[in-house]
């Protein structure tokens, strides 16, 4: 029997899979936007196969729907799923960041400094999408200090549904803070080693940071909602 070659640790279309789950996660796929499994294929110099096959599996994780005639999108979901998406993050990531607190040293904290810095410098030139991608990295660099992988990927479960949502954030929906960001906060929590604050922090940033963003998106929808209703016919 011939030598078979070796396999690669991951498939290529789990390969293609991780690719398009980061471009929903940190916001750069937008709700609505139309996948083409052909360019999507040309881009990545693939066959259409480990594509479509992981395209398959986003729309099994309700990050992409699938409509008539073959067309794919990205969902967008609405604002009552994104409140329960929410209220799920509200107990998986403080949890994941009281996990990660053993394994944080200095270095790392002055990382998470460097990257918040760059978030406000973001946003202060309106470079939103640089904006949401330090977002992602700030979160995600915390949680992954859990050393909790399979919390990691529940965590991230909820962010491809969520994450292309953010897109609407800015500028209409920018986070506000009654007292200094929440980011801050996490630093210095992690910092001090306390628990209890890192935990109000990472919540505060989603309930507090997310306020505005909220009710931008219930105006959103109940525009939409204005513009499907039948128009009254009037009384003579």
């Amino acid at each position: 029997m011939q030598n078979l070659p070796e396999i690669q640790a991951t498939s290529l279309s789990s390969q293609i899979y991780l690719r398009l789950r980061q471009e929903l996660m940190s916001a750069r796929l937008h709700p609505g936007d139309r996948l083409k499994i052909r360019d999507l294929a040309q881009q990545l110099g693939t066959s259409e196969t480990p594509v479509r096959e992981a395209i398959f599996q986003l729309v099994k994780d309700g990050a992409l729907e699938m409509k008539p005639g073959y067309y794919i999108r990205v969902r967008r979901i609405s604002l009552k799923e994104y409140l329960e998406l929410r209220d799920i993050r509200l107990v998986l990531e403080p949890y994941a960041a009281s996990k990660a607190m053993p394994h944080i040293d200095e270095p790392f904290l002055k990382t998470l400094e460097d990257i918040h810095k760059k978030l406000i410098e973001a946003e202060r030139t309106k470079d939103y999408a640089a904006a949401l991608q330090h977002n992602y990295d700030f979160h995600f660099a915390v949680h992954r200090k859990s050393e909790m992988p399979h919390l990691i990927e529940m965590i991230e479960r909820l962010w491809i549904q969520a994450g292309p949502l953010l897109s609407l954030l800015y500028p209409h929906g920018h986070p506000t803070y009654e007292g200094r960001h929440q980011h801050v906060n996490v630093i210095a929590a992690l910092r001090a080693k306390d628990e209890a604050a890192l935990r109000r922090a990472f919540e505060q940033d989603l309930i507090e940071g997310g306020r505005k963003f909220v009710e931008h998106l219930a105006a959103i929808e109940s525009k939409e909602d204005a513009e499907d209703e039948p128009p009254r016919r009037s009384r003579r």
